[in-house]
Protein backbone atom coordinates (compact mmCIF):
# COMPACT_ATOMS: atom_id res chain seq x y z
CA UNK A 1 0.00 0.00 0.00
CA UNK A 2 1.28 3.48 -0.86
CA UNK A 3 2.58 5.51 2.12
CA UNK A 4 -0.02 8.28 1.63
CA UNK A 5 -2.86 5.71 1.66
CA UNK A 6 -1.54 4.14 4.88
CA UNK A 7 -1.48 7.60 6.49
CA UNK A 8 -5.05 8.33 5.37
CA UNK A 9 -6.29 4.97 6.73
CA UNK A 10 -4.50 5.55 10.05
CA UNK A 11 -5.99 9.03 10.34
CA UNK A 12 -9.47 7.71 9.57
CA UNK A 13 -9.13 4.94 12.17
CA UNK A 14 -7.99 7.44 14.80
CA UNK A 15 -10.95 9.72 14.04
CA UNK A 16 -13.42 6.86 14.31
CA UNK A 17 -11.92 5.71 17.60
CA UNK A 18 -12.15 9.24 19.01
CA UNK A 19 -15.80 9.52 17.94
CA UNK A 20 -16.74 6.17 19.46
CA UNK A 21 -15.04 6.92 22.76
CA UNK A 22 -16.33 10.49 23.09
CA UNK A 23 -18.87 10.99 25.89
CA UNK A 24 -22.49 11.18 24.81
CA UNK A 25 -24.07 14.59 25.58
CA UNK A 26 -26.30 14.68 28.67
CA UNK A 27 -29.62 14.99 26.88
CA UNK A 28 -32.88 13.10 26.80
CA UNK A 29 -31.60 11.25 23.73
CA UNK A 30 -28.71 9.92 25.81
CA UNK A 31 -31.24 8.55 28.27
CA UNK A 32 -32.23 5.80 25.92
CA UNK A 33 -34.66 7.57 23.58
CA UNK A 34 -32.53 6.86 20.53
CA UNK A 35 -30.61 3.90 21.86
CA UNK A 36 -33.64 1.89 22.96
CA UNK A 37 -32.05 0.92 26.28
CA UNK A 38 -34.06 -1.21 28.72
CA UNK A 39 -34.98 1.24 31.45
CA UNK A 40 -37.19 -1.00 33.59
CA UNK A 41 -37.16 -4.48 35.12
CA UNK A 42 -39.97 -6.40 36.80
CA UNK A 43 -39.27 -9.96 37.82
CA UNK A 44 -42.95 -10.78 38.05
CA UNK A 45 -43.99 -9.10 34.80
CA UNK A 46 -41.42 -8.76 32.04
CA UNK A 47 -44.07 -7.52 29.66
CA UNK A 48 -44.83 -4.61 31.98
CA UNK A 49 -41.14 -3.71 32.15
CA UNK A 50 -40.82 -3.73 28.36
CA UNK A 51 -43.94 -1.61 27.87
CA UNK A 52 -42.90 0.86 30.53
CA UNK A 53 -39.42 1.25 29.03
CA UNK A 54 -40.99 1.92 25.63
CA UNK A 55 -43.53 4.40 27.00
CA UNK A 56 -40.95 6.39 28.99
CA UNK A 57 -38.74 6.64 25.91
CA UNK A 58 -41.75 7.80 23.89
CA UNK A 59 -42.58 10.45 26.52
CA UNK A 60 -39.04 11.82 26.19
CA UNK A 61 -39.01 11.87 22.40
CA UNK A 62 -38.01 15.25 20.99
CA UNK A 63 -37.60 16.78 24.46
CA UNK A 64 -34.47 18.87 25.10
CA UNK A 65 -32.46 19.07 28.30
CA UNK A 66 -31.35 16.37 30.75
CA UNK A 67 -33.90 14.10 32.44
CA UNK A 68 -33.50 11.42 35.10
CA UNK A 69 -36.23 9.03 36.18
CA UNK A 70 -36.62 6.53 39.01
CA UNK A 71 -39.71 4.38 39.64
CA UNK A 72 -40.46 1.64 42.16
CA UNK A 73 -43.69 -0.34 42.55
CA UNK A 74 -44.05 -2.73 45.48
CA UNK A 75 -46.85 -4.81 43.93
CA UNK A 76 -45.13 -5.85 40.69
CA UNK A 77 -41.52 -5.32 41.71
CA UNK A 78 -41.15 -2.85 38.83
CA UNK A 79 -37.97 -0.80 39.02
CA UNK A 80 -37.10 1.85 36.44
CA UNK A 81 -33.95 3.93 36.36
CA UNK A 82 -32.90 6.41 33.72
CA UNK A 83 -29.67 8.35 34.33
CA UNK A 84 -30.38 7.70 38.00
CA UNK A 85 -26.92 8.79 39.18
CA UNK A 86 -26.75 12.12 37.38
CA UNK A 87 -26.58 15.03 39.84
CA UNK A 88 -28.93 18.01 39.83
CA UNK A 89 -29.38 21.08 42.00
CA UNK A 90 -32.20 19.96 44.28
CA UNK A 91 -34.22 23.20 44.49
CA UNK A 92 -37.17 22.71 46.88
CA UNK A 93 -37.32 18.91 46.83
CA UNK A 94 -34.57 19.02 49.49
CA UNK A 95 -37.32 20.00 51.93
CA UNK A 96 -38.38 16.34 52.09
CA UNK A 97 -34.90 15.51 53.41
CA UNK A 98 -35.23 18.25 56.05
CA UNK A 99 -38.61 16.97 57.21
CA UNK A 100 -37.40 13.37 57.45
CA UNK A 101 -34.26 14.40 59.33
CA UNK A 102 -36.34 16.39 61.85
CA UNK A 103 -38.61 13.37 62.37
CA UNK A 104 -35.62 11.07 62.85
CA UNK A 105 -33.96 13.45 65.33
CA UNK A 106 -37.12 13.63 67.42
CA UNK A 107 -37.29 9.84 67.39
CA UNK A 108 -33.66 9.51 68.50
CA UNK A 109 -34.24 11.97 71.32
CA UNK A 110 -37.27 10.01 72.52
CA UNK A 111 -39.86 12.71 71.90
CA UNK A 112 -42.41 13.91 69.41
CA UNK A 113 -41.97 16.96 67.21
CA UNK A 114 -41.93 20.22 69.13
CA UNK A 115 -44.44 22.97 68.35
CA UNK A 116 -41.56 24.96 66.84
CA UNK A 117 -40.67 22.10 64.49
CA UNK A 118 -44.29 21.57 63.44
CA UNK A 119 -44.67 25.28 62.67
CA UNK A 120 -41.72 24.99 60.24
CA UNK A 121 -42.35 21.58 58.68
CA UNK A 122 -45.94 22.06 57.61
CA UNK A 123 -45.57 25.34 55.65
CA UNK A 124 -42.20 24.18 54.29
CA UNK A 125 -43.86 21.16 52.68
CA UNK A 126 -47.41 22.26 51.92
CA UNK A 127 -46.59 25.77 50.69
CA UNK A 128 -42.83 25.43 50.01
CA UNK A 129 -42.15 28.20 52.54
CA UNK A 130 -38.48 29.15 52.30
CA UNK A 131 -38.12 31.00 55.59
CA UNK A 132 -39.42 27.94 57.42
CA UNK A 133 -36.94 25.80 55.47
CA UNK A 134 -34.05 28.15 56.23
CA UNK A 135 -34.73 27.99 59.95
CA UNK A 136 -35.11 24.21 60.02
CA UNK A 137 -31.94 23.72 57.94
CA UNK A 138 -30.04 25.91 60.39
CA UNK A 139 -31.48 24.10 63.40
CA UNK A 140 -30.64 20.64 62.06
CA UNK A 141 -27.15 21.62 60.89
CA UNK A 142 -24.86 20.03 58.29
CA UNK A 143 -23.41 17.31 60.55
CA UNK A 144 -26.80 15.87 61.50
CA UNK A 145 -28.16 16.08 57.94
CA UNK A 146 -25.05 14.31 56.64
CA UNK A 147 -25.45 11.51 59.21
CA UNK A 148 -29.09 11.12 58.23
CA UNK A 149 -28.15 10.77 54.54
CA UNK A 150 -25.63 8.07 55.50
CA UNK A 151 -28.28 6.20 57.47
CA UNK A 152 -30.70 6.27 54.52
CA UNK A 153 -27.98 4.97 52.21
CA UNK A 154 -27.75 7.80 49.72
CA UNK A 155 -24.56 7.76 47.68
CA UNK A 156 -24.41 11.01 45.70
CA UNK A 157 -26.31 13.71 47.58
CA UNK A 158 -24.08 16.63 48.60
CA UNK A 159 -25.52 19.24 50.98
CA UNK A 160 -25.49 22.85 49.78
CA UNK A 161 -22.94 25.07 51.47
CA UNK A 162 -23.27 28.44 53.23
CA UNK A 163 -27.00 28.07 53.75
CA UNK A 164 -27.66 27.35 50.07
CA UNK A 165 -29.89 24.40 50.83
CA UNK A 166 -31.60 24.69 47.43
CA UNK A 167 -28.25 24.01 45.75
CA UNK A 168 -27.88 20.65 47.45
CA UNK A 169 -26.81 18.22 44.71
CA UNK A 170 -28.85 15.04 44.41
CA UNK A 171 -29.81 12.21 42.07
CA UNK A 172 -32.97 10.36 41.13
CA UNK A 173 -31.57 7.19 42.73
CA UNK A 174 -31.07 9.00 46.05
CA UNK A 175 -34.49 10.64 45.89
CA UNK A 176 -36.22 7.29 45.44
CA UNK A 177 -34.41 6.10 48.59
CA UNK A 178 -35.55 9.17 50.52
CA UNK A 179 -39.16 8.57 49.47
CA UNK A 180 -38.71 5.00 50.67
CA UNK A 181 -38.09 6.33 54.18
CA UNK A 182 -41.77 7.34 54.23
CA UNK A 183 -43.27 4.35 52.41
CA UNK A 184 -41.18 1.35 53.44
CA UNK A 185 -41.05 -0.67 56.63
CA UNK A 186 -37.44 0.31 57.16
CA UNK A 187 -36.01 1.13 60.58
CA UNK A 188 -35.34 4.81 59.79
CA UNK A 189 -38.74 6.14 60.94
CA UNK A 190 -41.50 4.60 63.02
CA UNK A 191 -45.00 4.21 61.51
CA UNK A 192 -46.40 7.34 63.20
CA UNK A 193 -43.58 9.50 61.88
CA UNK A 194 -43.95 8.07 58.36
CA UNK A 195 -47.70 8.74 58.43
CA UNK A 196 -47.09 12.33 59.55
CA UNK A 197 -44.62 12.95 56.73
CA UNK A 198 -46.90 11.46 54.09
CA UNK A 199 -49.81 13.54 55.36
CA UNK A 200 -47.87 16.77 54.89
CA UNK A 201 -46.95 15.79 51.33
CA UNK A 202 -50.57 14.83 50.58
CA UNK A 203 -51.71 18.33 51.54
CA UNK A 204 -49.47 20.38 49.24
CA UNK A 205 -51.49 23.35 48.08
CA UNK A 206 -53.31 23.15 44.77
CA UNK A 207 -51.05 25.40 42.65
CA UNK A 208 -48.05 23.21 43.54
CA UNK A 209 -49.70 19.87 42.73
CA UNK A 210 -48.31 19.61 39.21
CA UNK A 211 -45.74 17.04 38.13
CA UNK A 212 -45.77 13.35 39.02
CA UNK A 213 -49.51 13.20 39.94
CA UNK A 214 -50.38 13.77 36.26
CA UNK A 215 -52.21 10.70 34.98
CA UNK A 216 -52.78 9.07 38.36
CA UNK A 217 -56.06 7.16 38.67
CA UNK A 218 -58.98 7.87 40.94
CA UNK A 219 -58.71 6.22 44.33
CA UNK A 220 -54.94 6.81 44.57
CA UNK A 221 -53.50 9.51 46.82
CA UNK A 222 -50.46 11.57 45.84
CA UNK A 223 -47.82 12.58 48.40
CA UNK A 224 -45.45 14.91 46.59
CA UNK A 225 -42.92 17.73 46.63
CA UNK A 226 -41.74 19.77 43.66
CA UNK A 227 -38.79 22.03 42.91
CA UNK A 228 -38.50 24.68 40.20
CA UNK A 229 -35.45 26.91 39.93
CA UNK A 230 -33.72 28.67 37.00
CA UNK A 231 -29.98 29.39 37.08
CA UNK A 232 -27.55 31.12 34.74
CA UNK A 233 -26.35 27.75 33.46
CA UNK A 234 -28.46 24.69 32.58
CA UNK A 235 -31.67 26.71 32.49
CA UNK A 236 -34.65 25.67 34.60
CA UNK A 237 -34.35 22.85 37.12
CA UNK A 238 -37.82 21.28 37.25
CA UNK A 239 -38.20 18.32 39.62
CA UNK A 240 -41.11 16.33 41.00
CA UNK A 241 -40.98 13.47 43.53
CA UNK A 242 -43.96 11.56 44.84
CA UNK A 243 -45.30 8.47 46.57
CA UNK A 244 -48.70 7.08 45.59
CA UNK A 245 -50.87 5.03 47.93
CA UNK A 246 -54.27 3.40 47.79
CA UNK A 247 -56.12 0.46 46.27
CA UNK A 248 -53.75 -1.90 48.06
CA UNK A 249 -50.53 -0.65 46.50
CA UNK A 250 -47.68 1.83 46.98
CA UNK A 251 -45.38 3.14 44.29
CA UNK A 252 -42.88 5.97 43.94
CA UNK A 253 -41.98 8.22 41.00
CA UNK A 254 -39.03 10.62 40.75
CA UNK A 255 -38.36 12.86 37.75
CA UNK A 256 -35.46 15.34 37.83
CA UNK A 257 -34.55 17.65 34.96
CA UNK A 258 -32.48 20.64 33.97
CA UNK A 259 -31.74 22.43 30.73
CA UNK A 260 -35.42 23.32 30.34
CA UNK A 261 -36.01 26.57 28.40
CA UNK A 262 -38.94 27.43 30.70
CA UNK A 263 -40.72 26.06 33.74
CA UNK A 264 -43.77 25.16 31.65
CA UNK A 265 -41.58 23.10 29.31
CA UNK A 266 -40.08 21.22 32.26
CA UNK A 267 -43.46 20.59 33.86
CA UNK A 268 -44.81 19.14 30.63
CA UNK A 269 -41.79 16.83 30.31
CA UNK A 270 -42.24 15.58 33.89
CA UNK A 271 -45.96 15.07 33.42
CA UNK A 272 -45.63 13.09 30.19
CA UNK A 273 -43.33 10.64 31.97
CA UNK A 274 -45.69 10.45 34.96
CA UNK A 275 -48.64 9.75 32.68
CA UNK A 276 -46.79 6.82 31.14
CA UNK A 277 -45.97 5.34 34.55
CA UNK A 278 -49.47 5.71 36.00
CA UNK A 279 -51.03 4.29 32.84
CA UNK A 280 -48.75 1.26 32.89
CA UNK A 281 -49.34 0.50 36.56
CA UNK A 282 -53.09 1.10 36.55
CA UNK A 283 -54.41 -0.27 33.28
CA UNK A 284 -58.13 0.20 32.68
CA UNK A 285 -58.63 2.65 35.55
CA UNK A 286 -60.14 6.12 35.12
CA UNK A 287 -57.67 8.98 35.28
CA UNK A 288 -58.13 11.26 38.27
CA UNK A 289 -55.68 14.03 37.34
CA UNK A 290 -54.71 15.23 33.88
CA UNK A 291 -51.93 17.46 32.60
CA UNK A 292 -51.61 20.85 34.24
CA UNK A 293 -52.99 23.57 31.93
CA UNK A 294 -50.13 25.77 30.76
CA UNK A 295 -52.06 28.85 31.91
CA UNK A 296 -51.75 27.55 35.49
CA UNK A 297 -47.98 27.10 35.41
CA UNK A 298 -46.14 30.04 36.92
CA UNK A 299 -42.69 31.04 35.69
CA UNK A 300 -41.78 32.39 39.14
CA UNK A 301 -38.87 30.42 40.76
CA UNK A 302 -39.40 28.54 44.00
CA UNK A 303 -36.86 30.80 45.75
CA UNK A 304 -34.85 27.88 47.12
CA UNK A 305 -31.56 29.55 46.14
CA UNK A 306 -30.63 33.22 45.74
CA UNK A 307 -30.01 34.72 42.36
CA UNK A 308 -26.34 34.58 41.40
CA UNK A 309 -24.34 37.29 43.18
CA UNK A 310 -26.89 37.99 45.92
CA UNK A 311 -24.93 36.67 48.90
CA UNK A 312 -21.88 38.94 49.00
CA UNK A 313 -20.32 39.43 52.41
CA UNK A 314 -23.34 38.00 54.25
CA UNK A 315 -22.60 34.59 52.77
CA UNK A 316 -19.20 34.40 54.43
CA UNK A 317 -20.65 34.73 57.92
CA UNK A 318 -23.26 32.01 57.67
CA UNK A 319 -21.02 29.22 58.90
CA UNK A 320 -20.76 30.72 62.37
CA UNK A 321 -23.64 30.80 64.86
CA UNK A 322 -26.14 29.02 62.62
CA UNK A 323 -23.92 25.95 62.20
CA UNK A 324 -24.18 25.81 58.42
CA UNK A 325 -20.58 25.03 57.62
CA UNK A 326 -20.25 21.96 55.38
Amino acid sequence: MAPHLRKCRAALAAALTTALLAPIPATAAEAGVRQGAALCTAGRDRGLAARMSKDIRAALSFRTGSVSVAVHDTRTGLVCELAGRRQYDSASIVKVLMMEAALRRAQEWGRGLTAWERRRIRPMITASDNEAARRLWSDLGHPYLARFLDRVGTTATALGSYGRWGLTRTTAADQIRLLGVLTGARAVLRPGARAYGLRQMAEVRRDQRWGVPAGMPRGVRAHLKNGWLPRATLGWRVHSVGAFTGEGRTYRIVVLSHGNPSMAYGVRTVERIAQAVHRGLNKGRAVGQGLTPESEISEVPDGSAPAEGEFGEFEEGLDGPEGLAP
